[in-house]
């Protein structure tokens, strides 16, 4: 299958333009990334078990949360009340059904890392549902957008060679631009890289058949939605699900 597209050779060029005109300015961005870092420190994983059920009707069907530390859930007591656990209860709600739902997140790790370092440890079962929760670390660390792809790709064919008749859902790349942490000019770059990302997305998702991608909202409402000023809250956890539920929903119809 060519991933190769004249949209991505397009991202490809403005990446590293944009990466050749930002070079002096380098040093500066690192220490605004590390004193933001430190300011705003490191919440813990969400507790309590990593398998759950939602729903108590119609087929039993099952779920597989995979990625970063949204699916590890920082910023929620436990994973019921984080990604994995929200989703789960929406998505038993829409299809009328029994959600059986595993989740494997660990912070930091982008799509590449998820591939070496989660993949492993995915259960050793046939999956309805698979989301995956990515991207925000492959902006945070500046991964050009044919890496990006080409390891959501490989991500994307590893599963479903274990899960054939899976459906795919992506979550949206990170709204960096409503961080309330996130320094200037650091957050307006990100957020630049963020949107050539959700933009590669959408085509990639196009490309593969079978899978369904979450493009950034427009209408998202910051206000109790962030933990830390990064990571979501309980709160946030919850709108983000059912939101993210509602449109896979609706794009189904």
């Amino acid at each position: 299958m060519n991933l190769d597209t004249h949209l991505l050779r397009r991202l490809q060029i403005k990446f590293w333009t944009g990466a050749a005109a930002l070079a002096p300015l380098a040093p500066f961005l690192y220490m605004q990334a590390v004193v933001t870092r430190w300011k705003v420190g490191l919440l813990p994983d969400a507790a309590g078990p990593f398998h759950g059920t939602a729903g108590s009707e119609g087929n039993q069907e099952t779920l597989l949360v995979l990625g970063e530390s949204t699916v590890a859930g920082l910023g929620a007591r436990d994973h019921e009340r984080g990604l994995a656990g929200q989703f789960a209860g929406y998505l038993a709600a829409a299809r009328h059904s029994t959600i059986n739902w595993h989740v494997l997140g660990k912070a930091g790790v982008t799509a590449r890392r998820t591939i070496d370092e989660l993949l492993p440890h995915v259960p050793d079962l046939e999956f309805d549902h698979i989301l995956l929760g990515l991207g925000g670390n492959d902006v945070m660390k500046l991964s050009p957008p044919s890496r990006f792809r080409r390891d959501m790709a490989e991500l994307i064919g590893r599963l479903r060679e274990r899960s054939p008749r899976a459906s795919f859902y992506m979550s949206n790349c990170p709204m960096i631009i409503l961080s309330p942490v996130i320094p200037w000019p650091s957050k307006q770059l990100l957020w630049e890289l963020s949107k050539m990302h959700d933009l590669n997305m959408r085509e990639m998702a196009s490309i593969l058949g079978g899978v369904q991608y979450f493009p950034q909202p427009v209408d998202v409402e910051p206000e109790g939605f962030f933990a830390d000023g990064i990571h979501p809250s309980e709160r946030g956890y919850c709108d983000w699900a059912e939101a993210m539920v509602r449109y896979f929903t609706q794009a189904k119809r």
